[in-house]
Order: structure tokens, then sequence, then C-alpha cells
């Protein structure tokens, strides 16, 4: 299987794969909110994002990753970036991670159908059997969130992670199986469609 970066498209966001000619619209999506000032998540500062933009490529041509940009439709700027990332194909499995997006994009129906465009490419294009999602035990929003996919806390995994502060970080894991999808996919569309285009 052949893995690929497609080009994802709903009615609030398109997700392309991640490249240098977004630079400059990734740092200012991490200025909204200055997102690398977040204790609980790994978000590049904006001098960083060139390199940060590096290293998703490089895992792109290791075949472990699947970078995006994360594209508002409504105003043609860049919200953040997300990707499929520890991706197994032989066992069919990935995570959805290093999800960042700017304040004015969170809690939003641009961020959730991003989510959906993801998980139904990890489905039923890529045929995954499992999608899994990692986050700091501390990060309440986050944990909640991905909660309100329809994943499931599956356990903690302790001291998983150092964070850039030197913080040893308890990592809880959760994830949505194939036979779990179809109604998870339906929660999410009917969430979708309630939800404002932006926060």
């Amino acid at each position: 299987m052949a893995l690929e970066t497609p080009v994802l498209v709903g009615a609030h966001v398109r997700l392309e794969r991640l490249a240098h000619r977004h630079h400059d619209g990734l740092c200012a999506a991490v200025r909204d909110g200055e997102l690398w000032n977040l204790q609980v998540t790994l978000v590049p500062h904006p001098r960083d994002v060139r390199a940060f933009v590096d290293d998703a490529l490089a895992a792109h041509s290791a075949g472990t990753q699947l970078a995006f940009a994360v594209v508002d439709l409504a105003s043609g700027r860049i919200a953040g970036s997300t990707r499929l990332m520890a991706v197994n194909l032989p066992n069919r499995r990935l995570e959805i991670g290093f999800t960042f997006l700017g304040r004015s994009w969170q809690r939003s129906a641009l961020n959730t159908e991003a989510k959906l465009l993801l998980l139904t490419h990890a489905f039923e294009t890529l045929g995954m059997n499992r999608v899994e999602f990692l986050t700091d035990v501390r990060n309440s929003a986050s944990r909640a969130a991905i909660a309100r996919l329809g994943a499931s806390q599956e356990g903690v995994l302790r001291r998983h992670m150092i964070m850039r502060d030197g913080w040893v970080r308890d990592s809880a894991l959760y994830s949505i199986t194939g036979p779990e999808w179809p109604a998870a996919k339906e929660a999410l569309a009917h969430r979708l469609a309630r939800r404002p285009a932006t926060a």
C-alpha cells in the first residue's frame, strides 16, 4: 500500500500536504494564542517552524507519517497542522497527533471536520484496524476533545515522554477501532452539523 498524502476537503477545511510554502501561515497560527507556551502540548515556536516542516517531510519520506496543513476554507488562512503518524501498515494501525490549531479555530466546526476527514481516510481508504490518540494526562481540554470523537481511553503510559521544560509526561492512550468507526462517524457528522464554523 503506497503511503500517499491526499488532499482532504470538507465544507469548512482543506487538509493538504505540509510544505515550506505553509511556513508563514503556520507561524501566524501558532502566534494565535501563543501556542508554544502551553506546557501540555508540543507546538513549535515560530522560529522553529522551518525545522518542524523539515522533520515532517523527512518522516513522510520514511513512510511513517503524513503531515497536513489545516486550511480554513472561509478565509484561506492556515489554521494549524495535524498528522497521521506512527503508521504501521502491516498491522493496520496509526495515530492521529501533532495537532495544533490557532485559538481562533479551537472548538470549531473546522476542527471537528478535520478529525472526521482524517478518521474517514484512515478507516475507509487506508483500511486501518485502529486509530490511536495520545495526550498529556494533564491536558484536560485535549482529553475531553478526544473523548468527543468517540475514542475510548485504554490506559496511561507512565513516564512516556520528556517535554521541552524537562517534565516527564504521563500520556493518556485512546483509540477508535474499525468496528466502532461507523457509530463514531455518525456521531461526529451529527455534531459537525450543529457546530459554528469558527469558535
